[in-house]
This record gives C-alpha cells, sequence and structure tokens, in this order.
C-alpha cells in the first residue's frame, strides 16, 4: 500500500502502449512532468495491449478495455506508477484501486478527412461532400460511420485498423477514396499536412461530434498513491479536466463504449448574465443508429466550477437523450449483439 507516509520515490515508471502515437503522448507529458520536477528520473515501460496485437476483429467485438486493461494490470501490481492514455481510450468505470489522477491540456478534438495521395495531387476535392456516390471511405469507428451514413448515404464505409502511419499508407495505397482520423494524433505525429478538412458540428457538408474524450490525455494512478497524486497537478488542465469529466458522464449514463455511436462536443463560451460575463460550459451530445437512419440529439449550456458539476451535467443530459430515443437506439444495437450480429463498419 501507498501511504503519505512512504518515502518519496525518486524513479517514476510511466507505462504507455508502444505505438508512436502513444510513445509520442508520453514523452509530452514527461517533459512537463520533467520540468516541474527536474529532481526525478522518469522510466517508460511500453507494452503492445489486446487492441494493438489483433489487427483483424473488429474493434466493436473486442469490447471495453482493449486498450487499457493489461496496463492496468502493471498499475495495480505496481510495475508502473502512472498510465498515459489517449483518454477517449480509457473505459468510464475503472477497475478498483485506479483512479484517473488528472487530464492534460487537449489537442484539437475534432474529427478530420484525410484523402488519399492520388486525390490530394490531383486536387480533385477539397471536402467530404465532394466525394462521388460510391467512393470508399475508411475508418474503424461506428461512432464516425453511424454519423456520416446519415449525410451520406451514398459513400461506402470500409474498416481500416492500425496506427496513423499504418492507416495513411492504407489510405494511398489500397482503394480509399479518403479515411476519418482524429486530428489530435495527425498534429501530434507532424502529419497536419494531410488533413484537408475539419469535421466538427458547424461543419458545412460534414458536421460530426467527436468521440469522448478526443483529443485529451488521461494519467492513471493507483488510487492511494498519494505522491503519484501531487506529482500529476503539474500537468493537468482544469478546463480540459472538467469538460472531459462532463462528456464521460454522458457514456457513463447511457452505458456506452467505443463499440456505440455517442458523439460529443464541449466548449467553454461567454454569456451574459444580468449584464454580467460569465464563463459556461456548452456540452452537445448525439446517439445514431447503426445505419444512420435515426439520431437524437441535444445541447446544455451551465455555469460549471467543479468536478461534481461536470459530471451531473453530463448525466441530465444523457437522460434527457434517453427519454428522447437514444436509450431505445442503444438497446437495439445491444440485442444485435447479443444475438450474435457484429457490429461492423464496412457495408459489404
Amino acid at each position: 500500500m501507498t501511504t503519505p507516509s512512504e518515502p518519496p520515490r525518486t524513479t517514476v515508471k510511466i507505462g504507455t502502449r508502444r505505438s508512436a502515437l502513444a510513445l509520442r503522448q508520453t514523452e509530452l507529458v514527461i517533459a512537463t512532468l520533467q520540468r516541474a520536477h527536474p529532481h526525478l528520473t522518469f522510466e517508460v515501460h511500453a507494452m503492445a495491449t489486446m487492441g494493438d496485437r489483433d489487427k483483424t476483429t473488429p474493434l466493436p467485438a473486442l469490447g471495453k478495455g482493449l486498450w487499457t486493461s493489461e496496463l492496468e494490470a502493471k498499475l495495480a501490481s505496481r510495475e508502473v506508477d502512472i498510465i498515459v492514455h489517449s483518454l477517449k481510450d480509457m473505459p468510464t468505470s475503472l477497475p478498483p484501486g485506479c483512479v484517473l489522477g488528472c487530464v492534460t491540456a487537449r489537442e484539437d478534438p475534432r474529427d478530420v478527412v484525410v484523402f488519399s495521395k492520388a486525390h490530394e495531387e490531383a486536387g480533385r476535392f477539397k471536402m467530404l461532400k465532394d466525394l462521388p456516390e460510391g467512393a470508399v471511405v475508411g475508418t474503424s469507428s461506428v461512432r464516425r460511420a453511424a454519423q456520416l451514413r446519415s449525410k451520406y448515404p451514398g459513400l461506402v464505409f470500409r474498416d481500416v485498423r492500425g496506427n496513423i502511419e499504418t492507416r495513411l499508407r492504407k489510405c494511398d495505397e489500397e482503394g480509399f477514396d479518403a479515411i476519418i482520423l482524429a486530428a489530435a494524433g495527425l498534429l501530434r505525429l507532424n502529419f497536419g499536412g494531410r488533413i484537408a478538412q475539419y469535421l466538427d458540428s458547424n461543419t458545412e457538408g460534414g458536421g460530426l461530434l467527436h468521440a469522448v474524450g478526443q483529443g485529451a490525455l488521461g494519467l492513471e494512478v493507483r488510487e492511494d498513491d498519494h505522491q503519484m497524486k501531487e506529482l500529476l497537478k503539474a500537468v493537468e488542465d482544469t478546463p480540459t479536466m472538467v469538460a472531459c469529466f462532463a462528456e464521460r458522464s454522458v457514456m457513463r449514463t447511457l452505458e456506452g463504449g467505443c463499440s456505440v455511436p455517442i458523439g460529443v462536443e464541449t466548449a467553454w463560451v461567454e454569456e451574459k448574465e444580468s449584464g454580467e460575463k460569465k464563463k459556461k460550459l456548452r456540452l452537445r451530445a448525439v446517439v445514431v443508429s447503426l445505419d444512420g437512419s435515426r439520431s437524437v440529439n441535444g445541447e446544455k449550456t451551465e455555469e460549471i466550477t467543479s468536478l461534481s458539476q461536470a459530471e451531473t451535467m453530463g448525466k441530465e443530459l444523457a437522460q434527457k437523450l434517453a427519454g428522447m430515443g437514444a436509450q431505445q437506439i442503444l438497446d437495439d444495437i445491444n440485442k444485435g449483439r447479443a444475438s450474435g450480429a457484429a457490429l461492423k463498419v464496412g457495408d459489404a
């Protein structure tokens, strides 16, 4: 057990996935921690998780925790002290004894369109809406495919797996017209030049709400490890953490995960109230059926000053969506899963 009276450690062991993006994200975290704690040594312990090793099974079929559970086992056994996660990969309920220690400043959370090199060089398309009927779009996310199917029923969606470099190569070499990726990963790995279009709720011809926690890093620690909790204050970004707690509360309340199409979008906005400007959190959320034929969306804007208020905000919006039909959409998806119907991105 770690207690406040335990002698302070001088070496901090950080667990992460082995992908180039995960290692880059860990480097960014360590750089900030090292500046704040120059007397400490940081060791990186990287591993390939189940989600990294299984390149063929559709992501929804692998279930929750495919990127996190093996790292969490190392955290529980004290082989590592901190885990650096892409927050969108973290289930909203963590194992006993593990907590989300902090959330770092967010990179751009939006999804983006990347066209194949052939289309880029020819200058054929500038936006997703420019693609002709029958064009092939790659994504391993049922959330992205479901939202885009509702807007572009003529497009063909095909599963594309692998790290960012692998997906970009597949886009260029394996018959895709475009792929949909997270802006954050591309920007962190200096592939921003491949981004053709950013997708958000206000995007002309392709509005898309992103994944819960997308663009943010979640740092997981043992619940009783007071030294690591104190250490992480150097990298915590409170506005991002509050917004992400609201997003995660939406998903937790709806009992969703990476296998169901729930999209969110948060922003800090200024509103006048009794002649006084107040900073408030705007939270948007959408639940879409897998074929894109049904969707339920909602929005809530409130003054939020604590994580508990953020949790309540997300829960209330989720409950509102559930009453508007979102729960029925999710129930139908779960029934399909129980009957053995696979959740697949591809049309064929």
